[in-house]
């Protein structure tokens, strides 16, 4: 069994975390990816996710006014993918609903300084900051989704007719 510190012993193990907010805009946007021709409810999306109906609402609403989901109202409404799963990167979902991808005690790393012996730490931290952001920028929407269950891929129209 892995030993543990105690919470807050390493600011570093407490600080880094991904929000359930960028986890749930993530999952969110992976299910309207797998179905881009498709509208889906918050109902659906939640549903096949397993994630709290009214969290996904309010995450939904960030992710549409930062233009990654559309939608339309009506019978035949629901959300799509606002851009194409190849433009969608994980850095903007992050930066949609979370703003900086790393902060430290909730304030962005800019302008950050320290006295003395800490004074070269600002610089490890914009490092990490720079590094996490460029995994997540080199990951798309359509680099995540298994390959075939997307409903408009001829493979999966197949399965889906042979069924």
């Amino acid at each position: 069994m892995e030993a543990r510190p105690p919470h807050g012993a390493w600011g570093m193990m407490s600080a880094m975390h991904i929000s359930a907010k960028a986890d749930y805009a993530t999952r969110a946007l992976l299910e309207l990816a797998r179905e881009p021709g498709r509208p889906l409810t918050c109902e659906a999306i939640a549903s096949a996710q397993e994630i709290p109906f009214r969290f996904l609402k309010s995450v939904v609403g960030e992710l549409r006014r930062a233009g990654l989901v559309r939608s339309q109202r009506g019978c035949e409404g629901g959300y799509w993918l606002g851009r194409p799963a190849d433009e969608v990167t994980l850095l903007d979902v992050v930066r949609a609903v979370d703003g900086d991808v790393l902060t430290l005690r909730g304030e962005p790393l800019d302008g950050l300084g320290y006295p003395g012996a800490a004074a070269p730490l600002p610089g490890v931290w914009r490092q990490i900051e720079a590094s996490a952001a460029a995994v997540l920028g080199g990951l798309t929407l359509a680099s995540l989704v298994p390959a075939g269950l997307s409903a408009g891929t001829p493979e999966r129209r197949s399965e889906v007719g042979a069924a």
